[in-house]
């Protein structure tokens, strides 16, 4: 997968710790993440709708534990 136009961003409420996840949704038909302090580490891919799906879980607080 091509990933070369990708423009990763991280959260604006992620803080100083370096304990941050980077994601890259300007890709036709999906969302790209990775770790922020391995930025040529591997690479988790999603289409959009599983992303969406994933942020609505995180927001409704399902993996709260």
């Amino acid at each position: 997968m091509d990933l070369s136009h990708a423009r990763w961003r991280k959260s604006t409420r992620s803080g100083s710790s370096g304990n941050c996840v980077e994601v890259a949704d300007n890709l036709p038909g999906v969302v790209a993440v990775r770790d922020s302090k391995d930025r040529t580490g591997p690479v988790l891919t999603f289409t959009p709708d599983e992303w969406k799906a994933f942020v609505g879980a995180v927001k409704d607080g399902e993996f709260d534990r």
